[in-house]
């Protein structure tokens, strides 16, 4: 904001300027004129006091005068003469010198002139065209600063105070509107970071209730292995039999303990997707723009060659943001693991289904751990170095088939290629 305050206050300095020099210049002018037509003035006098009777003299070398007229001192000169001589003509204006002949007063001579020229008359034009064009511009400056960078100011803090978890606060729209789908999306993201942030609070209460829970209910088959362990290990069972028979004891302990285990598992992987998808309907150019727009100049700084063939504008049944977030999810995967050559959408339609092939160029993985990739915290060999949780494809999976569609994988000659299949 300071910033653009020295911007008009530069902006305003500058028009003063010019307009103080632009008067300048028309003063400059107006003393020159004013000067050279009292010299005209003083010439044509001094030529027409020689003579002794009044002849009009010729104009035509002159810049400034336009006529000179005489009024004689006689008693017999009547008023409307007196009149016609001092009256003033639009845009002309004269000065009055007597007469004399010695001490004898013959009359009076009126010089009429005009000291408008060409050059004043474009100064002053400019002059205006600069006041107008100035009060555009410093009124746009100031629009500009009260009604978009001073409201666009304060919401600015907003995503600061969203990250220190301040989410109580509403974004109040501002009369102008310029800023309407940003507030509301500001909003709906405060909402939501709300909303998440409860939820969180309640899952992480749910959980750590279930882990106590758990907790105490492992003890109790804990307990019983430690001490069938604990009779076999000082030989308190002397036959085979009862030897047996402890070992089923904590056979059947531990697969309890598992159980318990798998159930924190399954409790973990559905807080994991817990998440909305809503079905709708969606025209395939939408999902596509979105993935060129986000995606293609990733490509060209990472020198990978982005491919998207041609297709029929379908209508396609399912959620936007989500079918976006599966392709986002494999094009991210084939950034980490493909060899950084290809990446290619193809498009092909089956039993009244669209099919979105996304291919990338790479090295293959086994058959053992294609089998596997769909699953969750599963991770190839080839992730080793890469960061990851083993998740992205499992969501995919989980996505498609809230949206009653499918993704399969294949392993082609020269790198992995997904399919979505949406209704």
């Amino acid at each position: 904001m300071k910033k653009f305050d020295k911007i008009i206050a530069i902006v305003i300095g500058v028009y003063l300027v010019s307009l103080l020099g632009t008067l300048v210049l028309i003063q400059g002018i107006n003393s020159k004129s004013s000067s050279e037509y009292k010299v005209e003035i003083n010439k044509i006098y001094l030529g027409l006091v020689e003579g002794v009777s009044f002849t009009e003299p010729d104009l035509t070398s002159y810049k400034f005068m336009k006529s000179v007229s005489f009024l004689p001192e006689l008693a017999q000169t009547s008023k409307d003469d007196i009149d016609r001589f001092y009256k003033s003509a639009n845009g002309v204006e004269y000065e009055v010198k007597p007469w004399y002949d010695g001490d004898k007063l013959l009359g009076y001579l009126r010089f009429n002139y005009v000291v408008w020229n060409s050059a004043n008359s474009i100064l002053l034009k400019v002059e205006f065209i600069l006041f107008i064009f100035g009060a555009i511009i410093i009124s746009v400056l100031l629009y500009v600063r009260n009604s978009i960078l001073k409201p666009f100011n304060i919401l600015s803090e907003m995503p600061y105070e969203l990250s220190k978890g301040n989410l109580k606060e509403e974004l109040k729209e501002n009369k102008n509107r310029y800023f309407g789908k940003f507030v509301w999306g500001i909003n709906v993201l405060r909402e939501n970071l709300d909303h998440h942030k409860i939820k969180e609070f309640k899952l992480e209460k749910e959980k750590k209730l279930l882990l106590l829970s758990i907790s105490h209910d492992i003890k109790t088959p804990l307990n019983t292995i430690k001490l069938y362990a604990k009779a076999i290990e000082e030989g308190v069972y002397d036959t085979n039999e009862r030897k047996v028979l402890a070992a089923k004891q904590i056979q059947e302990k531990s697969l309890e303990i598992e159980n318990f285990v798998k159930e924190i598992i399954k409790t973990s992987s559905e807080d994991v997707l817990e998440f909305e998808v809503k079905n709708s309907e969606f025209y395939l150019k939408e999902l596509i723009d979105k993935v060129i727009v986000t995606y293609k100049e990733k490509c060209i700084l990472k020198m990978i060659d982005f491919i998207v063939e041609d297709y029929s504008n379908k209508l396609v049944k399912g959620d936007l943001d989500r079918a976006f977030e599966v392709i986002g999810n494999i094009i991210e995967n084939a950034f980490k693991y493909g060899d950084e050559k290809e990446i290619k959408i193809s498009f092909y339609e089956e039993d009244y289904c669209q099919l979105i092939k996304i291919f990338n160029s790479g090295e293959i993985i086994s058959q053992n751990e294609f089998n596997h990739i769909f699953d969750s915290f599963y991770r190839a060999s080839n992730a080793t170095d890469k960061q990851g949780n083993g998740l992205g494809l499992y969501i995919c999976k989980y996505i498609m088939g809230k949206m009653d569609g499918e993704i399969f994988a294949e392993c082609e000659k020269e790198g992995m290629s997904f399919t979505l299949v949406l209704r």
